[in-house]
This record gives C-alpha cells, structure tokens and sequence, in this order.
C-alpha cells in the first residue's frame, strides 16, 4: 500500500516550528501504519533525539539559530531518521517516502539522512547549516 500524509495535520506541525512566536523548535513526522503523521513537537532538540531508536524511521523538521559574530539567523533542517534495526523494505521505502513529506515541508537549509545518533549531535548540524549559509564572518578579526 502506498504511503500517504495527512497534509493538514503535518502543515500545522509544521508552521509551528516556522513561526518566530511559537516556541516550537522541532517536528517529528511517523509512520502510523501507511500514513505519516506527526508524532510529537518540542523546544529542546534532545527531545528529537530521543525519538530516534534503532528500530524506528521518521522525519524530523528542526529549527537551529546560527550565524556568526555579524548575524544570527534562523536555518531550518529536514532530518531523515533510519535506526540500525529498521527492515530493508522500511528502508528502501523512506526515500519515495520523503517525497510525500516534502509535499508539506517544502523550506529548508540542508537535508540530512542519519542512522547513527552521533551524527544528530547539535555541533556538527550547525556546523553544516552553517557551511550552506553563506557569509562567515567569525574569520574576520575585530
């Protein structure tokens, strides 16, 4: 059966996390049988973290301040999650998937696809929105 998204309740996940005022730092979006779904919003991005166990897959939707010592800015991730346990049916199905979830989450920074917890250390997303951000000024000296 084809994977579907219920677009309305995903949009206003969504626009959540995209609006300045809501406090709503992240999104994830799960899999209830073949639809996606949210499945849970937060301030504190270890509370996504902790929604990536080894048998799950999802989507997250993640807003990240970063900048440098001239502007700070808003950057946006959409976050790929497959833990080391999910099938390879599971597997090969996220990327089609993904598609049906960009539908809804159409603005982001960088895209990351992530099976291993070290790689949703905070540190490094920021370091990577913050090589597809553009200008540095940290390098200049005042």
């Amino acid at each position: 059966m084809a994977t579907r998204i219920d677009k309305e309740a995903c949009r206003e996940a969504y626009n959540l996390v995209r609006d300045d005022n809501s406090g709503i730092n992240w999104v994830s979006f799960k899999y209830d049988g073949s639809m996606i779904v949210p499945g849970g919003h937060g301030a504190d991005y270890e509370e996504f973290k902790s929604q990536c166990a080894d048998d799950v897959r999802l989507f997250g939707f993640v807003r990240f301040t970063t900048g440098d010592a001239m502007s700070k800015r808003v950057k946006f991730a959409l976050i790929t999650w497959i833990g080391e346990n999910v099938s390879g049916l599971q597997r090969a199905k996220i990327s089609t998937d993904k598609t049906t979830v960009k539908e809804v989450v159409q603005n982001f920074a960088k895209e990351f696809m992530v099976s291993d917890l070290r790689e949703l250390e905070e540190e490094y997303i920021l370091s990577e929105l913050k090589k597809a951000g553009g200008a540095n000024y940290d390098a200049q000296t005042e």
